[in-house]
This record gives C-alpha cells, sequence and structure tokens, in this order.
C-alpha cells in the first residue's frame, strides 16, 4: 500500500491547539454525512486557530484522488492517507464466522494507516486526537502507547444501532441470521471499547442518553453536527419546482431501504393521485438496479456534482428512513434550504425539530401520501415551514458555533492535568 502526504500551512492565525484527526474514509468529496460532518468541524476549528492534521483511510469503496482537492480545501496543516481495500470479500467474511472478531470493525484494521499512525506521533505532540467513529477504536492502544494526548472518539451515531434496525426490517430469513450475528459482535465490540477511550462526543443528547445507559462512564458532550450555513444562504435564485427530491449515499444499506420502500408502497398510489409529480432521486454510487428502473416520472440523476444545487431545486426533500442511529445531515441540509422535509421519526431522531412548524413526519405510506398531499393543496404552507427550518437551522446548527463550545471543552481539559490520570484510573 502507498502513503500520500500533502501539506498546507496556515501562518496567519496562533495555534491554539494541536489535533490530529483519524478517519475511516478520506472526507471529501461532500457528498454523505459523515464527509460533510469531519470538514465542517475541522473546518471550523481551523478557523478559531487550531493546527488540525488529517490522517485517513483511502478505501477502495470511497477512494479520493488527492490530487484532484480544490484549492479551498486548506484547513488542514497536513493530510496523510494510506490506501486500504476494504471491500467485502466472501472468503473474507465466511472466515470470520468462525471468528469472535467484528467483521464490521476488522475490514478497517490497516497496517500502513498504524505505522503512519506510530511515525506522526513520534514526530509530533498533539493535544487531542479525534477518532471520527467507532470505526478507529482499533489503534487506541498504540496511540497509548506512543502518546499523552486526549483521545477523544467523536461518535457519528451508536453503531451497532443501525445494524440491529437493518436485521429487525430484514425480510429473507438468511440474510436476516446472517446480519443478526454480525451485529451481535459488532455490539460485543462496541460496548467492550465503550470506556477506552478518554473523552466522548455524541452528536446529539438522544445519543448521549444512550451511550451513558450502555454504560459509558468517561466523560462527554453532546455536539451536534453543524453546518457552514454560508453555503446554503449565497445561491442564485431560480425556479423551484414542486416536485419531490431524494439524495443520498446509496451504498448505505438504511438509505436504499427507505427508498426502495417509498417506491414500491408510497409511489404508486401518489403517482396516480398526482400525474405531473416527479420523484428525483440521486446519490454517490447509485447501483444499476435503480438506474434502470422504469417507472413513469421517477428520475434517477445518479451522483450530481453539487448535492446543494440539487435539493434547491425541488420544494420537498423525503428521507423514508426506518434503520440508522445518531443525525441525518441531510435533513439539516434541507432545512437550511428552506425546504419542506418529510421524514419518519426514526429520520427526524436527534433533531429537536417540531412536526407541522419545522419539518413534517410521516410513518406510513398513508402519512407519506397525506403529508404531500397537504403540501400540493396548500392546506400545509410550505413557505412558513420553510422559513421557520431555515431558522431552527440557524439557531442550533452552526459550524461556527458548536465547534467554539467543543474547543472549550477540549480546553478546559487540557487546562486539567489531572484529567487524563483519573481517566486511567478508572
Amino acid at each position: 500500500m502507498v502513503t500520500f502526504a500533502a501539506q498546507f500551512v496556515r501562518t496567519d492565525i496562533q495555534n491554539h491547539m494541536k489535533i490530529l484527526q483519524l478517519c475511516k474514509k478520506f472526507p471529501y468529496p461532500l457528498k454523505d454525512g459523515e464527509s460533510i460532518a469531519v470538514t465542517y468541524l475541522s473546518n471550523a476549528l481551523h478557523n478559531l486557530g487550531c493546527e488540525i492534521s488529517l490522517l485517513s483511510m483511502n478505501t477502495s469503496k470511497h477512494y479520493m484522488d488527492i490530487t484532484e482537492l480544490p484549492a479551498d480545501f486548506n484547513h488542514y496543516k497536513e493530510i496523510h492517507v494510506t490506501a486500504l481495500d476494504n471491500s467485502i470479500k466472501a472468503f473474507d467474511a465466511f472466515k470470520n464466522l468462525f471468528s469472535s472478531d467484528s467483521y464490521h470493525v476488522s475490514r478497517f484494521v490497516c497496517p500502513d494507516f498504524k505505522n503512519k499512525l506510530i511515525e506522526l506521533l513520534k514526530a509530533n505532540e498533539y493535544d487531542v486526537i479525534q477518532l471520527e467513529t467507532l470505526y478507529l477504536t482499533p489503534y487506541i492502544d498504540v496511540i497509548k502507547e506512543h502518546s499523552n494526548a486526549l483521545i477523544t472518539m467523536r461518535a457519528h451515531n451508536v453503531e451497532f444501532e443501525i445494524w440491529e434496525r437493518i436485521s429487525s426490517n430484514t425480510k429473507f430469513l438468511p440474510k436476516k441470521w446472517y446480519l443478526q450475528y454480525l451485529t451481535s459482535k459488532l455490539k460485543r465490540y462496541e460496548l467492550a471499547h465503550l470506556n477506552k477511550y478518554d473523552y466522548l462526543v455524541a452528536v446529539s443528547e438522544r445519543d448521549l442518553r444512550k451511550f451513558k445507559t450502555l454504560g459509558y462512564k468517561n466523560g462527554a458532550i453532546s455536539s451536534p453536527i453543524g453546518l457552514n450555513l454560508k453555503n446554503y444562504t449565497t445561491l442564485k435564485p431560480h425556479n423551484v419546482c414542486d416536485d419531490i427530491c431524494f439524495i443520498g449515499a446509496l451504498d448505505w444499506m438504511p438509505n436504499m431501504e427507505g427508498l426502495m420502500w417509498f417506491i414500491e408502497k408510497v409511489w404508486p398510489a401518489l403517482s396516480q393521485k398526482f400525474p405531473d409529480i416527479k420523484f428525483h432521486i440521486a446519490g454517490r454510487n447509485t447501483p444499476d438496479t435503480l438506474k434502470n428502473l422504469n417507472i413513469n416520472n421517477i428520475v434517477v440523476h445518479g451522483e450530481v456534482s453539487d448535492a446543494i444545487e440539487f435539493v434547491d431545486k425541488y420544494s420537498m426533500m423525503i428521507v423514508p428512513l426506518f434503520s440508522g442511529s445518531g443525525m441525518r445531515v441531510k435533513i439539516l441540509e434541507g432545512m437550511a434550504l428552506g425546504k419542506v422535509v418529510i421524514t419518519t421519526v426514526l429520520g427526524k431522531e436527534g433533531i429537536h425539530a417540531e412536526n407541522g412548524e419545522h419539518i413534517l413526519e410521516a410513518d406510513t405510506p398513508e402519512e407519506f401520501i397525506r403529508q404531500i398531499s397537504g403540501v400540493m393543496s396548500g392546506a400545509i404552507d410550505k413557505e412558513s415551514i420553510g422559513a421557520h427550518a431555515k431558522k431552527f437551522v440557524e439557531d442550533y446548527y452552526d459550524h461556527g458555533v458548536n465547534a467554539l463550545k467543543l474547543l472549550e471543552k477540549y480546553r478546559s481539559l487540557k487546562d486539567n492535568p489531572s484529567y487524563k490520570k483519573d481517566v486511567m484510573l478508572k
């Protein structure tokens, strides 16, 4: 495997804290929630004067040519990547049946990543090493061996909870059994590593309560995913049509599960009621089965160059999620654009928006049709909901405000030299 490093240096701001961010996939392009969450936070911390460096796996599933990064992707002092083939292999999956290891996690165990991490830890004294998601926990022991930095886990969701919900919704029994087996090992792994990091950064109060219920005992903060709001307010005015849109990473099982449910259960009756309405679908890694759909008034765009521009064309955005965990960034993006977002109760989980004021909830085909019909007929004031949604995101999900709160917590921990010792003694 080959390691590539690129370096961007800022000399116009004073360094306050030195942070190393570890990622299981490169956080660009900004076409999925994880990439948006990672990039907006690191950018905001950089703007607050922190020196941020990135060590990321560059996976076969989400490969990024680092030489093609845009000029304004310059908030990192250093960028280091190591290649990783994390594709699902039948033989490895079969072998894992006879192992206690979690197959979800073991696919991100990378010797090159470990070696590069050791090299960086020996050459630098970091204040904070921030792990983005559970899949970086295999490297905690390496960090502790080579660094005294505060190890923080930014949990984008409760990982095993996603797969419990996917397993529950799976009808084909052999697949259901296999997913339940993998999920049980992932849960065992997640709970066993729950108190190995020094500090937990959960993306919602709901997730924070869940982690504590599961047995987390160290320090923690709820730090919501934030958006760079200027990206959603400087768009050129254009005509917005009354069609519906969906956008999301289509190699993520909960997205495909919810999308196909909507197409099969909701769309036939909806299109019969509104023959002129169109349903526009976009997403990274769109499968051929979706591209080859031949259903009247369903338009599959595949991967689009600008997700924000795509969503902004339509008045309604649907997010029919029945699995998943954490916080859905695409919902926040739709709200920031002043769209009517229609989602399930689970989809809204972690976002304390009010149904009927900031967002519309629907869990059944009948409820989706009723909410969409209300918008189409004018019984639901889409302008009012869009304006309230936009204001809601501005009030609670500005990346600069949320990053400042997190940075203040990191500073307080750094200024308390007994904190690491207290954690280690537990």
